[in-house]
């Protein structure tokens, strides 16, 4: 009887956070899997950044959604899949359909681009999808940007020619979830993502422009991406 009650009071609370307009919009913007700062999501919301900021706090107290530290940034993203099904099944039986995410980057930057000294864009994003679905990143706790790697990543990424050893001894993070600013979803940031854009430069599957930060991906970077992980281009 006590777990039922339990059951029942945690269902409630997380029903009282969603069922508010204002955080319901907030949660609906999310549902696209793209991250959003505050000052975004207060515009998203209809409410006031010191109102958004209290509702974000009560989101990610019922974990639905959680914050990324970025810097001076903090992105907001949904709290797992299984918000994102909860959500779905709503927007489904409300009959509603809700707004995509467009990014108005620049094409050449939105394609594939440097974010520090690691990759960044649509090609980066696709390459961590690929190696979480590949089961080469090992992710921690929920909430934690970090990532270790498997057994089959630590072989995948030193085939590519990467001293993993020696990557992990840097006094940086090895391996994280960087927010992709165009994209709005993680690439691969760290001394990983770093040596993986070294290995990119060096066998020539990407080249990068004089004037900016773009990066364009060769005929020899789309049969690879093709051949070697499995990303059509």
């Amino acid at each position: 009887m006590d777990v039922e009650q339990s059951v029942e009071t945690t269902v409630s609370a997380l029903g009282a956070a969603i069922g508010e307009p204002a955080r319901a919009r907030i949660l609906f913007c999310l549902a696209d899997g793209h991250a959003r700062t505050s000052t975004e999501l207060a515009i998203v919301a209809e409410v006031s950044p010191s109102t958004a900021s209290m509702h974000l706090a009560r989101l990610k107290e019922q974990r639905l959604v959680t914050m990324i530290a970025q810097g001076k940034h903090h992105y907001y993203k949904l709290g797992g899949p299984a918000v994102a099904t909860v959500l779905e099944a709503l927007t489904v039986f409300a009959g509603e359909s809700q707004h995509k995410f467009v990014p108005n980057t620049p094409s050449r930057l939105r394609a594939a681009r440097t974010c520090y000294d690691h990759m960044a864009g649509h090609l980066a994003v696709s390459l961590h999808d690929r190696f979480l679905k590949l089961e080469w990143l090992a992710t921690g706790d929920a909430g934690d940007n970090n990532y270790g790697l498997t057994v089959a990543g630590v072989e995948a990424f030193s085939q590519l020619g990467i001293d993993i050893e020696a990557t992990r001894k840097l006094r940086r993070r090895f391996a994280c979830a960087c927010v992709d600013w165009s994209e709005r979803r993680p690439h691969i940031g760290g001394a990983l993502g770093a040596a993986l854009l070294k290995v990119a430069l060096k066998r020539n599957w990407v080249v990068q422009d004089l004037d900016c930060r773009a990066l364009k991906l060769t005929r020899g970077g789309r049969r690879e991406m093709s051949a070697r992980f499995g990303i059509p281009y």
